[in-house]
C-alpha cells in the first residue's frame, strides 16, 4: 500500500511551533480572569481571525469550527488594544532577520492603483460638465 501524503497545514491555521511562541505573549497580554465565564480556546479564535483577515469575509460569515463571530470580532478588538498583533509581528521579524530569513534589500511593496475620477479631468480632454466639475474641486 502506498504512503499517503501528509496534507500541508491550511493558510489559516496557527501551526503548532508558532503557537508556541504565541502563546506566552498572550497569556502576559491578556491573562485570564479570576471569575467568570471559562475562556474559549484562543487558539481558534485566532485561527478565525486569521480566516477573516486572509479570506476577507465578513465576522459573521466565520465558519463556526472557530466559534462564535462575536466572540471572535470581540477578541481580535481587545487584542488590537493591547498592542498583540503589534509586538507579535515585531517578534517574528526579529526572529527571521536572526535566522536571515528575509532579504531586505529585496523586499518591495505592493500596491494598487485606482482610476482618479475627477483629479485627472484637468490633464485630459473631458466633457464640459465634467471638466467644470474637476475646475470646481481643485479650488
Amino acid at each position: 500500500m502506498a504512503k499517503r501524503k501528509r496534507t500541508p497545514p491550511m493558510l489559516w491555521e496557527v501551526p503548532d511551533e508558532l503557537w508556541e511562541r504565541i502563546e506566552p505573549l498572550l497569556k502576559r497580554l491578556d491573562p485570564p480572569a479570576r471569575t467568570g465565564r471559562q475562556r474559549v480556546d484562543r487558539r481558534r479564535v485566532l485561527d478565525g481571525i486569521i480566516f477573516h483577515l486572509r479570506t476577507g469575509c465578513q465576522w459573521n460569515h466565520i465558519p463556526r469550527v472557530y466559534g462564535d463571530d462575536s466572540t471572535i470580532h470581540r477578541c481580535f478588538q481587545h487584542w488590537c488594544e493591547v498592542g498583540l498583533f503589534k509586538k507579535l509581528w515585531a517578534r517574528l521579524v526579529r526572529e527571521c532577520d536572526e535566522l536571515k530569513g528575509v532579504q531586505w534589500k529585496w523586499q518591495a511593496v505592493d500596491g494598487m492603483l485606482g482610476k482618479a475620477r475627477f483629479g485627472g479631468a484637468l490633464l485630459v480632454p473631458t466633457p464640459p460638465i465634467a471638466g467644470k466639475m474637476a475646475q470646481r474641486r481643485a479650488c
